[in-house]
């Protein structure tokens, strides 16, 4: 099938390359001329394990095109994906410019039938602004689907092509044929394909990122309540995740959400129910309360030192999760800006978002392309994000390295007995730092 994809972000080039992958043309379509330029000297502008080589395996079989010519994409496709970004305006709505620029774009160089089909994450409603739009620009008849994207950073690829399922908003029978016959290819084991209409669609989304949000949120409530009770969230977690009702996913203390979707997606959802006089309490709490766990996590760290003046803290991971180099409203960042706002100074290593990190908080923290060489002389270790690389790490060294031997896990990410016996003083999120417990 022949595809375009306006939009070469996160989104739109996950997406771009997958359909690609799966044997239609696809011609990628953006705006900014250093972007493309990048994508065909093989520059791939995030990182997201898997990505490259699809990207640079379909380039070179003439499966996806990269281009800044609009015209040439919508001339040349069927399906037009529009996977522009809707970042969140200052009043926490979703910022949708951008796709109803695009949405104009198209409908004035269309000269038969498309489909449009919106992978942006966007408010309920935008289905009808829209449609409208277009419908008052040409008389070229077209078909709008709302097809949310559920792509979970460092694992966007597989979610792509081994997809929970695929939400598709119309009501068009034709149209869900098209729609069907294009997400064939990974549907091989079992169609995963949900259809609904476009408001439903819209909402799901932003239903799916609240509802995890929360319970990452109400976790993270908890550990601060284990923590004066003297109890174990590392149980507790257990406890409630054997209940065939709650089941076992997101359900890890920690700093909290960051990320690209999760703020933006609670934010948006909170936007929608004030401007439909239907008050968002449980967002807005989630919302409240992922802030706080991660100034609560920051605040034991900068209380453990009461005398900030010549403190250094080696910190391991800046990016908001494993697996990304995305540092977007990542708990790691704010952790090291209160960090900073109490005088300690701060060493850092991330695997993969350092550039990122160098390019927000600039000269304001050193930056090192080894984690064990931040040890020497360090106040302290602090654990950030949860890097894989990060989970057996060499206690011998980090003992013998830092000045005094404490570590601070943002991440949960050790046994606190098996810390202990290394000669470590060990603070986590939520458990007793000297009880040695069976890991679950």
């Amino acid at each position: 099938m022949k595809v375009s994809v306006v939009g070469v972000g996160y989104v739109g080039l996950v997406a771009a390359a997958c359909l690609a992958e799966g044997g239609n043309h696809v011609i990628c379509v953006d705006n900014d001329k250093k972007k493309i330029d990048d994508l065909k000297a093989g520059i791939i502008p995030i990182y997201e394990p898997g990505l490259t080589e699809i990207v640079k395996r379909n380039e070179a079989a003439g499966r996806l095109i990269f281009t800044t010519d609009l015209k040439s994409g919508v001339d040349n496709s069927l399906v037009i994906f529009i996977g522009v970004g809707t970042p969140s305006a200052p009043d926490g709505s979703a910022d949708i410019s951008a796709v109803l620029k695009v949405s104009e774009q198209i409908a004035e160089l269309m000269d038969s039938y498309r489909i449009i089909v919106t992978k942006s994450t966007v408010p309920v409603g935008t289905h009808k602004k829209v449609s409208e739009l277009m419908t008052a620009q040409t008389e070229v008849p077209f078909d709008y689907v709302s097809n949310p994207e559920f792509l979970k950073e460092g694992s966007a690829v597989e979610d792509f092509i081994k997809p929970d399922r695929v939400i598709i908003g119309t009501e068009n029978p034709a149209v869900m044929e098209i729609m069907k016959q294009l997400y064939a290819p990974f549907m091989r084991k079992r169609s995963r394909m949900l259809f609904m209409d476009t408001a439903s669609a819209e909402m799901t989304k932003y239903a799916a990122n609240s509802m995890l949000a929360t319970r990452i949120s109400f976790m993270n409530e908890l550990s601060a309540l284990c923590d004066k009770f003297g109890a174990d969230i590392e149980s507790v977690r257990s406890g409630i995740g054997s209940d065939s009702r709650i089941g076992s996913a997101f359900l890890f203390a920690g700093l909290g959400y960051g990320g690209s979707c999760f703020p933006k997606d609670v934010r948006a959802l909170i936007n929608m129910g004030d401007q439909q006089d239907c008050p968002m309490t449980i967002p807005a709490a989630v919302q409240k309360a992922n802030y706080t766990q991660q100034d609560r996590f920051a605040k034991k760290v900068c209380d453990y030192y009461k005398d900030a003046d010549n403190i250094t803290l080696a910190v391991w991971g800046l990016s908001f999760k494993a697996r990304t180099d995305d540092i977007r409203e990542s708990p790691a960042i704010r952790c090291i800006e209160r960090f900073l706002e109490v005088g300690i100074k701060v060493k850092a290593f991330d695997p993969e978002a350092m550039e990122n990190c160098k390019e927000e908080l600039g000269d304001k923290i050193e930056l090192s392309s080894d984690g064990y060489d931040i040890l020497a002389g360090a106040d302290g270790l602090v654990i950030l994000t949860d890097w894989q690389e990060f989970r057996t790490p060499d206690f011998d060294i980090i003992a013998k390295e830092l000045k005094t031997p404490v570590l601070f896990d943002g991440r949960n990410l050790y046994d606190p007995g098996y810390v202990k016996k290394q000669g470590i003083e060990y603070h986590c999120v939520g458990r007793q730092p000297f009880k040695d417990r069976r890991k679950s």
